[in-house]
């Protein structure tokens, strides 16, 4: 899959033809939901946060979700939310979609996106970046033991790196880095919303 998913993106890019998504991975304090929310403006484009997604529904946070119910079924939520995010991809039209760390890593995910044929853009930093970055916005209590931060990001970037698209964001803005993927991806800015 990962042969396919880098050579459609490259095929994208040389036919310039639009992608119905682009679905942002990452760490931890990677910038998903705040690149994405820039990229989504300047594409016209709806943007879809599955962790924001999943606390909406279930009026919990993540952190809440993992101390009450467990990991196995945050998920199981987390999967129920992507698939409701693709099947409204395919109403309402293109999206900018941030999941969170974990979810591109868990096979049946990773499957799901791999069949939607469209990019995925690994957002890249150091642990030291994503940990200040996680520790300056105070609310990523997984960042409270750095030993267990530093295996899981450890066992999550080879996943990662299996995206089409890697941007490296150490020292970029967000600005900076919504420019670059539009510029891989070829993307086309609207003026206006799309229906």
């Amino acid at each position: 899959m990962k042969g396919a998913q880098k050579a459609l993106t490259r095929a994208r890019m040389r036919n310039r033809e639009q992608p119905r998504a682009v679905f942002l991975v990452g760490f931890m304090g990677a910038g998903k939901s705040s690149v994405g929310q820039l990229l989504a403006a300047a594409l016209g484009w709806r943007f879809l946060d599955l962790d924001q997604q999943i606390e909406a529904r279930h009026q919990r946070s993540i952190a809440q979700i993992f101390a009450e119910s467990g990991e196995a079924v945050f998920r199981r939520l987390e999967t129920e939310s992507l698939r409701e995010a693709l099947a409204v991809l395919q109403q309402q039209g293109p999206a900018v979609i941030a999941l969170g760390g974990g979810a591109p890593v868990q096979p049946e995910n990773a499957e799901l996106l791999a069949l939607t044929g469209e990019p995925r853009v690994f957002l890249d930093a150091s642990f030291e970046v994503l940990r200040r970055r996680c520790q300056a916005a105070g609310s990523r209590p997984l960042f409270q033991d750095n030993a267990r931060a530093r295996q899981l990001y450890e066992a999550r970037r080879p996943q990662y790196l299996r995206s089409g698209v890697r941007i490296d964001t150490n020292s970029k803005s967000i600005e900076q880095v919504a420019a670059e993927i539009e510029q891989a991806l070829g993307l086309k800015r609207h003026t206006g919303r799309t229906k």
